[in-house]
Formats: structure tokens, C-alpha cells, sequence
């Protein structure tokens, strides 16, 4: 018999949540899946979390954003604002409200936490494979995330279902939508080598040639705990005349994406866009302000998979990929035990449209001369 489906919807990721929730209501029957609980917070910032319906023998997905910076409370008298420690925390009290009652705990963080912290240099700490052990050891069923910064670190938990998406189907579609004339004459560009089988996937997904970026660090500083960069050394074709797509997973201070975007058009790239799946902006919105002053790049793309302020989104150079129809779709397969194949694979579609758009738009320039 077919459990209940409900989704427990964090406080750092309710926009979202409520997007998917209208979703499933079309694809799995027309009512409310969203669970009710409440978190609160002792004066000195000890947390605790209440569950406000029954959970027994539900198909239950807890949905949280870890990278939301936005969520506060008041501790000691002072506006103290979440980290992802703290939304980690957070996950583990509903986990262990639900314990014992609820059918199966799955756990959708579309951003892993700590995914840069994937592996171990020296004596480091490895915080990913040891959060993930907690989740498993907590009763966890199943993980989904989206764009993990290494999908190998599933290592760790070896016989817990690990699903990691890519959303590169939406950003080509809503980039289809809004700039199709970037096709003409397309290239993909990887701003480092770690990124390259990204870069390969939109290369082949676009018929595009495909060039990367080679970060040279001078190994005898450390600043803010990585070696700085000294140079973006280029490897590939000639970029000159073409609209250039850069990719990466996420995006911190931006400063190494500008950069690559800047050295593209001193090359003379024509249409520089910036896409990944996270746009952190971890030092706000100025850099990227003046570098689409100075037409270093025309457009970033990306997800509200993550936590992104109004204001950013309100930048003329901002473009939201929308992704909670593809969330709702994961989390309705998964509910009804279908093959995830067609969610990681389907491309035929994207392929067809893509050919659609290059033929009309062929085809339009050959009418016009």
C-alpha cells in the first residue's frame, strides 16, 4: 500500500517549497502536501523543533536550503543569522521529531552541505562524508541534491541511496527563452579544469566546441585559506566573434567568473553569459555591477535552488532559472518508486528544441539576406 506523501518544508526554503507543493498538487492529486512545524529558539540560541501534524507512516521529504543567510533570531539580546551549521542542525531535530513514527525520511538539500569539504588534505577535517554518516545513522532513506561539488564524496555512504541532479536542462531551456541568439556561433568555456565535464555536457548538448581555464596559484601564499590566484592561463580555440557560455556549480565572490569573462572578451568574444547552479554572491552584487559596466560579460544564469536576495534577482544582468516543477517531478517519482532514469537522462526534448531554434533562426537569417 502506498504511504502518504507530505513534505516538511524548512524555514530557509519556503518560496520554494511552496512552488513545489503546487506542483505535486497537479501531478499527484490536488491537495495540500506540506507538513506544519515550528522551530524555536532558548535565549541563548539552543534550538529545539515541534512537529504540528501526525507523521505516522508517511512517505516524509524534508526540504531544506542551507546556503539561506536570510533566516535570524534574537540570541543574548542581539540579530544573529543562521549558518549552514545551524540549518544542519536544524534538519537533524525534525529528523529526530519524525523517528519512530513517520514510514520512510527522505531528505531533499538541493545545495550539500559543505560539499567543498569533500575530501581530506592533511590533517582536515572531512565534514561532508562525516554529515552524511550522521543522516544515514539518523534513519535517512534516501539523499537528493543537485550539482554536488564532487558526487563522488557518496562514498561515504555506500548503501544509502544518493541521487544527485543536474539542472542543466532547465538553465538551457529559460536560456532558450530569454537570450536564443546566443546559438549563433556558440562556444562553452570551463573556467577550470574542475569544471570541465560540466562544460563537456553543454558543449555536447549544444554541438559546440569546448575550451577551459587554468587557474595558476603562486603556492606560497594562503589567503583566506586557498592560494591566490595569479593568472587565468587559457586552453582552446579561438573565441574571437563568438557568444561564449561559461559554467561552473556555484559561484562565491565572483571574482575568479569575472575574470574569465574579462580575458574572453579581451579576446574578442562577442556574448559573454555566466551560469551555475548556485549563485552564492557571497560579497554582494558591486563586482558584478561594474563588470557588466564594463561589458565583461551580458548575463549570469542561475537556480533558486539556493537562496538568492530580491535584490540580486532584480539586476538587469540577473536571469532566475526556475527549477521546482523538476523538484516536484524527483520527488513524485521517488514517492511512487518509478525509475529516476528519465529525470537524469531526458534530453531528447531539449535536443529538439535546441535544433528548432538554430533552423529557425538559420533560417531567418537567410530570408532577411
Amino acid at each position: 500500500m502506498e504511504k502518504d506523501l507530505k513534505i516538511i518544508v524548512m524555514e530557509n526554503a519556503k518560496e520554494l517549497g511552496n512552488k513545489i507543493n503546487e506542483h505535486l498538487k497537479k501531478l499527484n492529486g490536488d491537495k495540500n502536501y506540506i507538513l506544519n512545524v515550528s522551530s524555536s529558539r532558548f535565549s541563548n540560541g539552543e534550538g529545539k523543533v515541534r512537529l504540528e501534524d501526525s507523521v505516522r507512516d508517511k512517505d516524509i521529504y524534508i526540504l531544506s536550503d542551507v546556503g539561506n543567510y536570510s533566516i535570524s533570531y534574537e540570541m543574548h539580546g542581539r540579530t544573529h543569522y543562521m549558518s549552514p551549521d545551524e540549518h544542519f542542525q536544524d534538519i537533524k531535530r525534525v529528523i529526530s521529531a519524525t523517528s519512530g513514527h513517520a514510514g520512510n525520511i527522505n531528505l531533499v538539500m538541493p545545495l550539500l552541505y559543505q560539499a567543498r569539504q569533500h575530501k581530506r588534505r592533511g590533517s582536515e577535517s572531512l565534514d561532508c562524508a562525516i554529515a552524511l554518516q550522521e543522516l544515514e545513522k539518523l534513519g535517512v532513506k534516501e539523499i537528493v541534491t543537485f550539482d554536488a561539488h564532487d558526487p563522488n564524496v557518496s562514498n561515504a555512504i555506500p548503501n544509502l541511496p544518493f541521487d544527485n541532479f543536474y539542472p542543466t536542462h532547465e538553465i538551457l531551456n529559460t536560456l532558450l527563452e530569454k537570450d536564443s541568439e546566443c546559438l549563433k556561433n556558440i562556444m562553452v568555456v570551463s573556467p577550470d579544469m574542475g569544471a570541465m565535464e560540466r562544460a563537456r555536457y553543454y558543449a555536447e548538448m549544444l554541438n559546440s566546441d569546448v575550451g577551459v581555464f587554468y587557474k595558476r596559484r603562486d603556492l606560497s601564499k594562503v589567503i583566506n585559506g586557498k592560494n591566490p590566484i595569479v593568472e587565468h592561463v587559457y586552453m582552446g580555440s579561438d573565441v574571437k566573434d563568438k557568444n561564449i557560455i561559461v559554467v561552473d556549480d556555484m559561484i562565491a565572490t565572483g571574482s575568479s567568473m569575472i575574470d574569465v569573462a574579462a580575458e574572453l572578451k579581451t579576446r574578442g568574444a562577442n556574448k559573454v553569459y555566466l551560469v551555475a547552479t548556485f549563485a552564492l554572491l557571497t560579497e554582494g552584487t558591486n563586482k558584478f555591477n561594474k563588470a557588466f559596466v564594463n561589458g565583461y560579460f551580458d548575463k549570469l544564469y542561475s537556480t533558486n535552488l539556493s537562496y538568492v536576495p530580491k535584490e540580486f534577482k532584480n539586476e538587469t544582468w540577473y536571469e532566475e532559472v526556475d527549477c521546482s516543477y523538476y523538484v516536484a517531478e524527483i520527488i513524485h517519482s521517488l514517492h511512487r518508486r518509478e525509475s529516476l532514469k528519465p529525470l537524469h537522462h531526458s534530453k531528447e526534448k531539449l535536443l529538439k528544441r535546441i535544433k528548432e531554434v538554430i533552423y529557425e533562426k538559420s533560417t531567418n537569417i537567410n530570408t532577411s539576406s
